[in-house]
Order: C-alpha cells, then structure tokens, then sequence
C-alpha cells in the first residue's frame, strides 16, 4: 500500500451519531490514498464501544480532553504524510473534498494552509470560506450566514477555518503546531497568523465542500464557549499583533462590547442567544475571568511573541497591511 498522501484528524468529545455520518463521508471519498486518524478526548473509550470509528480509522485514546489542538497535535506527532487535514466530528465532507484539496496544493510552494467551503447544515447558509479577523483579535468565518454561490472563486485567504482545513507538514514543521494551552476555539487563529508572518498563504478552494453541524459539541452559545473565545482571542492578539495594532486593540474590544450590548437588547447576535439561556451578568463575569487569565499568562506569552518574530520573514508593515484586508468590523462581529 502507498503511503498517504494525507492524514485526516478528526478530534471527538462525543462520538456520537454525527462521528458516525462524518467517517461515512471519508469512506466515499473519490480519492482513496489518506489516511483517517480518530482522536477520543472523551476519556470512557466512546469511539471503540460505539464503533463509530468505521473499520479503517486509527483511533487514539485519551484518559482526559486534551482539547481541540492538542488532538491534532498528538495525530501530527503519529503521522508522516506530506499533509495533515483537519475535520470536525460534526462535518460530513463532500466526495470530492480530500482530491480537490490535494489538487490545489498542485505547484503551489508558497501556500501552507487551505481553507474549505464549509456549509451549515441544515439549511446550506455558508459557515465559512476562510477566516477574518477584528481590531481586537476576535476572527470570524469569512461569508457567515452567506449564500454559498456568492463564494465560487479560488482566491487568498487570510487563514482556514480548523473545522474542515489543509496544512503543509512542512510549515508546521517550521513555525510550530497548534498551541494546546488554547484548548478550545481560536487555535487556528493563531496558527494561521503565526503561518502569515512566516510568509506561508493560504488559499480558499472552493470546490471542497464540507456540510458542518454548527457548534455541535459544545454549542452555539455557552459560558465555556463564551470564556474561551474571549480570552483566546487576547492570547492570539497579544502572541501576533504588532506594537501598534495592540495600542488599538482594547479601542476594538470595547466598539465590539457595546455591539453586543446593543443587539442582545434587540434579540440579534450570539449574545442575545446567550442572554436566553444565561444572565447578561454572568457574561460580564466571563469576560473579566478572561482577562485575569490572559494576565496571568503574560510571561509565557511574552516568550511566545519573540520567537514569533525571529522568524518572522514579513514586515510588521507588510503583517498589518493584510489583517487590514482581511478584516471584519467589531459590529460584524457582534451581529454573528
């Protein structure tokens, strides 16, 4: 048997009915030469008691949750092919998905990362066509909400969204691999930036389509969901973001705060959602708990930011410049 030319990581919490669907898509898949490997962060055996893993899958079995990134690093670390593919447990992939992925890759040295066309399901609104980022570290799928065919053109895009993306082995090689202290949400953010100022694109292939269970695991709205977002979004700004774009980034944060309190009073965005469930007090309570814990980082992160910039091979100039045309508004995130 050849070796593979990708590996395909497919973190999972629950294992359930959704892991089932998702593995069936792999198995479809036109082009046969990967590999799939399962990484159970359920800690009770979920993917070999309920066989959800199919019968070609690796699976790895962790005693706790080790998070998202650290999932795809354990598969990375197990793993030798050219490059590594990342799949949520809740995503079912088009047929064509991992041949129109590798086709891309085609003639292109400078490209590290690949974005998919990731759609909700149900209903066939676009979840993403690449990722764009806030003044203040908050990124967001690039299209959200959108009609998929408004998103048909192969372009650049700022950095994949890690639901359903491409990465060179070769550049994880070179600028590191997810950061796992992140545990949850915004990892690909940062690996993406850290990919940019390394002078890797990524490019967004629309023909690889991935219908995706928004927020299945942990959900859409929730107070982990909420603390993580926010304090990983102040880790990705303070790791990435040059001198003058963190001078402006709280001027960010707070346009983005009054957004939300905005559209929660008028039922709109995922902090109206929040409120429904939840108290407005307790999210104030969540954001001041991700700063603390931001805070309390600073050294690690500190170090994290110099050695990003001694391998740094674009200017901050030139770093700026493309989060400007990458960039979504505090409102546009608020309103999503």
């Amino acid at each position: 048997m050849l070796a593979p030319c990708v590996t395909v990581v497919i973190p999972t919490l629950t294992a359930d009915d959704t892991l089932v669907d998702c593995v069936r898509s792999l198995e479809a898949q036109s082009r046969r030469d990967f590999e799939v490997i399962i990484v159970d962060n359920s800690g009770r055996q979920l993917v070999r008691r309920s066989q959800a893993g199919g019968t070609h899958a690796t699976v790895i079995e962790n005693t706790v949750n080790v998070g998202f990134g650290g999932a795809i690093n354990q598969a990375f670390h197990q793993s030798t092919a050219p490059f590594l593919a990342t799949l949520n447990d809740d995503a079912v992939a088009d047929p064509n998905w991992v041949a129109s992925l590798m086709a891309a890759t085609e003639n292109k040295p400078d490209v590290g990362m690949w974005a998919s066309k990731v759609r909700l399901f149900p209903g066939g609104k676009l979840d993403s066509a690449g990722m764009l980022i806030a003044g203040d570290g908050s990124s967001k799928q690039r299209g959200h909400l959108g009609n998929p065919e408004q998103y048909q053109a192969a372009e650049e895009a700022l950095l994949p969204s890690g639901s359903a993306a491409l990465y060179r082995r070769g550049m994880l090689e070179e600028i590191g691999l997810f950061d796992d202290s992140f545990f949850l949400y915004c990892e690909d953010t940062d690996l993406g930036l850290r990919a940019r100022w390394a002078g890797w694109k990524c490019l967004y292939v629309p023909a690889a389509i991935v219908d995706h269970h928004y927020s299945h695991s942990a959900g859409r709205v929730s107070s982990l969901k909420a603390y993580y977002v926010e304090r990983n979004r102040l880790l990705t700004a303070f790791k990435n973001f040059p001198a003058s774009m963190l001078l402006t980034a709280p001027v960010y944060a707070a346009i983005r705060y009054f957004w939300h309190l905005a559209m929660m009073f008028q039922g709109k965005g995922a902090a109206a959602e929040y409120r429904q469930g939840g108290s407005g007090l307790t999210l104030i309570w969540l954001v001041m708990k991700a700063h603390a814990a931001a805070i309390a980082r600073f050294p690690q992160l500190l170090r994290q930011r110099r050695e990003i910039r001694k391998t740094a091979r674009v200017s901050r100039a030139e770093f700026c410049e493309l989060l400007r045309a990458h960039s979504i508004s505090p409102r546009q995130v608020a309103s999503l």
